[in-house]
């Protein structure tokens, strides 16, 4: 038996959830004005509690989105965010009922995919959530970074002013994205507070080459002088960076390089194959700082998913998978470069939900997890099939903090 129920959030309840989040987060509680800024980004509408009597103490959220997979498709997904139990009320199964439930509500609702990013690492694999995207952080070192004369040139990038930002990034981000797998769309509700946040704390900066707006760039200025240093200079602290392509991405970098009064620039979460070093006479004023985990997919309707991306060109492998959450999903699925069925055969490879979103957006290769013992092998020979048949050719990116 449990001393606590889980329903849906009604409106009304939203802001005692926000209390419960910023709790969790060891955030001061909201003031009357914090509140009245976050409430239009911050409906009951999928929203989840766990009640203790009348006491909320425990919720999880999401916004519906859709998200870009290996082949160009972008099927429906839930975006999980505000997810919190209160400290009193921990370890007790109330994070296991939300997130059964909010997993059941996502299938109710015809999403294939619930996509998060983790506060810990260690608490979502439970739920059949996995690594499926991953970011570096980039140390930039102005004085030493000089662009190669055959590094593109990029086009004009002008500041825009907080009101224009609000008013052009959306249309532009809806307009150049999704352009990589692993990114999601942005709906109104994401804009209404995410956005925002982040306009309010950075610069906006906007390129534009021969077709138009064709990326943008958040930054903010940290200080890094100090008594011992006073002429250390500033670092650039990317909030966000998004371009279609290199002559984009080039020109936004050599504006934030241009900066005066600027040491360094700093950018976490860029996709693990950008290639700025590449484009500097000095490689190595381009560090890699850093490397973390970036968005958390969860397989909700595995037929749908598997049925959604493309394969590479091998032989069919027979996947077992078992899903305890999710039972309809358990079963074996025959992938072929002509798509997925399901099938009675006997299985090549087995694996669980989190192993098959770590490697479903192409971030790991099966062979990888099966030579680390999170795949059991039942015909070797099918492994590199399994391996060309999951390739992507590309690197999966996420790209934005929900």
């Amino acid at each position: 038996m449990t001393d606590f129920t889980i329903r849906p959030l009604v409106h009304g309840e939203q802001r005692a959830a926000f209390e419960v989040l910023g709790r969790a987060l060891h955030a001061p509680r909201p003031t009357d004005e914090d509140w009245e800024r976050r409430a239009a980004g911050f409906p009951a509408d999928r929203k989840f509690g766990a009640f203790a009597g009348e006491r909320l103490i425990g919720t999880a959220g999401s916004f519906g989105t859709r998200l870009a997979v290996p082949g160009g498709k972008t099927p429906p997904a839930a975006a999980v965010d505000g997810v919190a139990v209160r400290a009193d009320h921990t370890r007790r199964g109330v994070l296991t009922a939300l997130m059964r439930e909010q997993l059941r509500d996502c299938l109710r609702r015809e999403e294939v995919f619930a996509y998060l990013h983790a506060s810990e690492a260690t608490i979502y694999g439970r739920f059949g959530y996995g690594v499926a995207t991953r970011g570096k952080t980039l140390r930039v070192h102005k004085g030493r970074a000089r662009f190669r004369d055959d590094a593109p040139s990029g086009g004009r990038v002008r500041l825009l002013e907080p009101d224009e930002a609000h008013e052009l990034l959306p249309g532009l981000y809806e307009r150049i994205a999704p352009y990589r797998t692993g990114m999601i769309d942005r709906p109104d509700v994401w804009w209404q507070w995410g956005h925002r946040r982040l306009v309010d704390r950075h610069h906006v900066a906007v390129h534009t080459g021969p077709d138009g707006d064709d990326g943008f760039v958040l930054y903010r200025p940290e200080e890094r002088r100090t008594f011992e240093q006073p002429e250390a200079g500033a670092a650039l602290v990317v909030g966000e960076l998004h371009a279609t392509g290199t002559g984009a991405l080039t020109g936004l970098w050599r504006y934030l390089l241009s900066v005066d009064l600027v040491a360094e620039v700093r950018a976490p979460m860029r996709p693990l194959d950008e290639p700025i070093g590449l484009l500097l006479t000095d490689p190595r004023a381009c560090e890699v700082v850093g490397l973390e985990d970036s968005g958390w997919l969860r397989l909700v309707d595995v037929p749908a998913a598997l049925a959604a991306r493309t394969y590479g060109d091998a032989d069919p492998v027979v996947l077992e998978v078992t899903d305890p959450i999710l039972p309809e999903n358990s079963g074996r699925y025959r992938i072929s470069p002509g798509g997925v069925e399901r099938v009675e055969d006997a299985p090549d490879l087995r694996l669980g939900l989190t192993e098959l979103a770590m490697l479903y957006l192409g971030d790991r290769a099966p062979r990888l997890l099966a030579e680390t013992g999170r795949i059991e092998v039942l015909r070797p020979e099918a492994l590199p099939a399994a391996s060309a048949l999951f390739a992507t050719g590309s690197v999966p990116f996420c790209g934005t903090q929900f």
